[in-house]
């Protein structure tokens, strides 16, 4: 049951308006996650305040509260507003006409950070078992090498912002509902950067920044699954002079291996296993990723039964012990016999006794598949 609208605000029932206004105010810069990055449920917190600041702002709706408590609210159709919102930063807006940086003068201000990239690679499954490495070639967004980021050209002076005087910064005081707001936004004059250069690079214009091809090395590490991603923090587009660039993420791909279906850190082969030699037991050849491997198939292997080679499978991303590959026999029942071929199955089916059909107390056929695929 959500709690009572007073209690999350800090507030009396008999608190004012101007009190109602300033509790939600306090608790949205102490909620919000640049300031509060230590406590993941800041965000569902600011929106149960927000809530509890609709109704406790809203005279008929306080009124009705106090009355009848949230029951009177939802039989009377209201259906908070906050609820509705995709992120803080939609409720700020809604609340506080801006974002919550240019309310509070936090975390939108400053030079503009660098967009992040993605791009793929394609391995095989032997690449999943050691790890592989794959160079990546991509658009991005890189300083200027002529000017060195700083937007002159080289020997040239860049002076300090006249128009912000090197904050980058312009602070805009408006007022509000709740008072006066402080908002700050980037500098026109300067973009952010607080300085100027007299004579702009010819290479960049002055922007510091320039567009063109970018390769990167990339790690793998062993046992990744298909659709993962790799991070390679600061390797995406540059930022402004002064933000921090973004980073890379590579999708890694998997390709198929018609030997293998791949579950998990296990792997699982299926073995057509005649059904003579199902019943007489057998030695088979199977493929491994680490090569052929000679295994013995005991008497008496039933349809979805299974052997485990421990240790044969692929190693847990963060390390550990590898997983198993398990050999799944698919047992095939002979067609088109020749005479001499029925005779002999008929021979042998008139010496089966019902004590060669008894369950091998390893479940039916569905159960052993199951055990055998996880």
């Amino acid at each position: 049951m959500p709690r009572d609208y007073y209690e999350v605000l800090g507030l009396e029932r008999g608190a004012s308006e101007a009190e109602v206004k300033r509790s939600f105010r306090n608790l949205a810069r102490e909620l919000h996650p640049d300031v509060n990055r230590h406590d993941p449920a800041a965000e569902e917190k600011f929106k149960e305040a927000a809530e509890a600041y609709e109704v406790l702002s809203d005279p008929e709706r306080r009124q009705t509260y106090d009355t009848f408590g949230q029951e009177g609210l939802r039989s009377g159709g209201w259906a908070p507003r906050s609820s509705g919102f995709g992120s803080i930063e939609d409720i700020f807006q809604a609340f506080f006409g801006g974002a919550a940086g240019d309310v509070f003068g936090f975390g939108r201000s400053g030079p503009a950070d660098g967009g992040d990239i993605a791009a793929a690679v394609e391995i095989s499954l032997e690449e999943v078992l050691t790890g592989t490495e794959r160079e990546v070639t991509f658009d991005a967004v890189g300083v200027c090498e002529h000017c060195s980021g700083n937007g002159a050209e080289p020997g040239t002076p860049i002076r300090t912002c006249e128009r912000c005087g090197g904050a980058g910064q312009l602070r805009q005081v408006t007022r509000t509902a709740f008072g006066q707001m402080v908002r700050a936004v980037v500098c026109d004059a300067c973009a952010g950067d607080g300085k100027i250069a007299e004579t702009p690079c010819a290479e960049c214009g002055g922007r510091g920044r320039r567009a063109g091809s970018k390769r990167w090395e990339v790690d793998v590490p062993a046992g990744i699954e298909s659709g993962q991603r790799v991070r390679i923090a600061g390797a995406g587009h540059a930022g402004e002079p002064g933000g921090r660039p973004g980073d890379l993420y590579v999708e890694v791909r998997v390709s198929p291996d018609e030997r293998f279906e791949r579950d998990g850190d296990d792997l699982v082969t299926v073995v057509d296993l005649p059904a003579t030699a199902a019943m007489l037991g057998t030695t088979i050849e199977v493929e491994t990723i680490e090569g052929s491997r000679r295994v013995e198939v005991s008497p008496g292997a039933q349809p979805g039964s299974a052997t485990v080679l421990r240790g044969l499978g692929l190693p847990r991303l963060n390390g550990g012990r590898r997983g198993d590959q398990r050999l799944l026999f698919n047992v095939i029942v002979p067609s088109r016999l020749s005479e001499e071929q029925r005779e002999l199955a008929g021979r042998l089916d008139e010496t089966i006794e019902p004590g060669n059909l008894e369950p091998d107390h390893g479940g039916g056929f569905f159960a052993r598949v199951r055990r055998a695929l996880g």
